[in-house]
C-alpha cells in the first residue's frame, strides 16, 4: 500500500492554504520568459518557458558552449587558428564580426567575435573548423544539448539566422547559462567585455543589462523578425545570482526596461525559506510487526525553498512513503521522501530517513497482532487515506 500524508504540523508551519485561486505574482509582456534560481536550479517564475522558439543570436551561447567545453578538455587551446572559409566571409545578415577570406583568426578572438559583437559569420568560422561544416556543427550542438539536458532544443546553423528547425525554450536557454556559469568559470568573464575591436570596427557589447543592472555580468541578445526581441541575462547580488530569460518581446527599448525590471524581480520579490535542519523530524512511518508502532522521519540535510514574497505562507511539504513498514527497521534507514511545493515552480523531492531503529516483535506479540487482525472489521485495517 502506498501511503501519501499531509501532516498537519507541516501545514500549520508553512501556513499552508489552498493556492488554486492565487493570483500570478510575476507578470510580463514577454512571450516567453523564465527566472531561474543559479545555486539550485529552482524555476522561480516562468511563462510558456518550455515552448521551443526561434532563439535568434541567443542560440550562439550553444556554439560557445561547445567551444569552451573544447577549451576545458584540452582539444582546443585559446591561441589554435581557425581558418575563414568565403562562406563565412560572405555572410552578412545581421551582425557580423568583419572576417576576411583567406585569413586565420585565433579561437579567443572568434570567441569575442561571437560573444561580444555577436557575430554571425565568426559562428560559421567556429563550425567549419571543428566539424568540417555548419550542417554538421548544428547536428553536433543538438547532440549536446540532449546530454546536457536541453530537451526542447533542435539546431539548424551555428548563428541562430532564422530556420524552421533552429528551436529552443526559454528553460533550456537557464539550463544552458547556469551550466556555462558553473562548468566555465575560467571563459564566463568574456560576457562582460563592453566592446571588441576587429578589423579597426570597435563594437559594443549589445546586452543592455551590463548597464541597467549593478552585478550583471552577461550573457546575450537575440533578435530576429521572427523571434521578436529575446535576453539572456544572469547577475550577482548579495552572494545571490540569479538567470533571467525573455523573448518575443516588441523592440530592444522594450527589451532593455523589461529584462532589467524582471532582474530586480527576481532579487527583490523572492525570498528564501529555512524549512528544515538537517536531523529534524518531519513526521512518522507506521511500523508492521514493530516494538514500536511508529518511527521518526528525519531529513539529512538543510531544505530551504525560494518563494515569492507574496506566497511565503503558500508552500506545502508532504511525506510519500510506501507502508506500513515491515519491521525490523535499521536507523539511518531510507523509508521515504519530502516533497516540497512552491507556487508556480517545480515539486523537490528529499529522502527521508528513520530516526530510530524498530525492533520486530517477539512470538507472543505477533500472535496478539494476527488476532487482532483476524476480529477487526475490514475498514479498520484498511489503509488510512491521504
Amino acid at each position: 500500500m502506498r501511503f501519501s500524508r499531509a501532516l498537519s504540523s507541516l501545514l500549520i508551519l508553512f501556513g499552508f492554504s489552498s493556492v488554486s485561486a492565487i493570483a500570478q505574482p510575476v507578470e510580463t509582456p514577454s512571450e516567453y520568459a523564465i527566472i531561474m534560481d543559479y545555486r539550485t536550479g529552482e524555476v522561480l517564475f516562468e511563462k510558456n518557458a518550455r515552448t521551443p522558439t526561434a532563439p535568434a543570436s541567443m542560440s550562439k551561447l550553444m556554439t560557445a558552449a561547445i567551444v569552451f567545453e573544447r577549451l576545458q578538455e584540452g582539444s582546443l587551446q585559446l591561441s589554435d587558428m581557425f581558418d575563414v572559409s568565403e562562406k563565412a566571409w560572405r555572410e552578412r545578415q545581421g551582425s557580423s564580426m568583419w572576417v576576411r577570406v583567406g585569413t586565420q583568426i585565433s579561437v579567443e578572438n572568434l570567441l569575442r567575435g561571437i560573444i561580444v559583437q555577436s557575430g554571425n559569420d565568426a559562428c560559421i568560422v567556429v563550425a567549419e573548423n571543428i566539424s568540417g561544416s555548419e550542417e554538421a556543427f548544428a547536428e553536433l550542438m543538438t547532440q549536446k544539448a540532449r546530454e546536457w539536458d536541453m530537451l526542447d532544443s533542435t539546431f539548424a546553423n551555428a548563428s541562430g539566422l532564422p530556420h524552421e528547425n533552429q528551436k529552443m525554450s526559454m528553460r533550456d536557454l537557464a539550463i544552458l547559462t547556469r551550466k556555462m556559469i558553473r562548468d566555465y568559470p575560467e571563459y564566463y568573464g568574456l560576457f562582460a567585455e563592453r566592446e571588441f575591436t576587429w578589423e579597426k570596427i570597435r563594437q559594443a557589447n549589445r546586452n543592455p543589462l551590463l548597464d541597467a543592472f549593478d552585478g550583471a555580468d552577461g550573457l546575450k541578445t537575440g533578435h530576429t523578425k521572427e523571434s521578436g526581441y529575446g535576453l539572456v541575462g544572469s547577475a550577482v547580488k548579495d552572494g545571490e545570482r540569479r538567470i533571467v530569460v525573455v523573448n518575443g518581446l516588441e523592440s530592444a527599448r522594450q527589451r532593455s526596461t523589461e529584462s532589467a525590471r524582471l532582474m530586480r524581480v527576481a532579487f527583490n520579490d523572492f525570498t528564501r525559506q529555512t524549512l528544515f535542519q538537517r536531523g529534524d523530524a518531519v513526521g512518522e512511518a507506521l511500523i508492521f510487526k514493530g516494538k514500536k508502532k511508529t518511527a521518526p522521519l528525519i531529513v539529512d540535510e538543510p531544505i530551504s525553498a525560494i518563494v515569492h514574497r507574496s506566497l511565503a505562507d503558500k508552500t506545502r511539504a508532504t511525506v510519500v512513503y510506501e507502508g506500513p513498514v515491515a519491521a525490523p527497521v535499521n536507523a539511518d534507514q531510507q523509508i521515504g521522501f519530502l516533497r516540497v511545493e512552491v507556487e508556480g515552480g517545480d515539486a523537490k523531492e528529499y529522502p527521508l530517513f528513520a530516526g530510530n531503529a524498530v525492533g520486530e516483535m517477539g512470538v507472543f506479540g505477533k500472535i496478539g497482532l494476527a488476532a487482532k487482525m483476524l476480529l477487526a472489521k475490514p475498514e479498520d485495517v484498511a489503509a488510512p487515506a491521504q
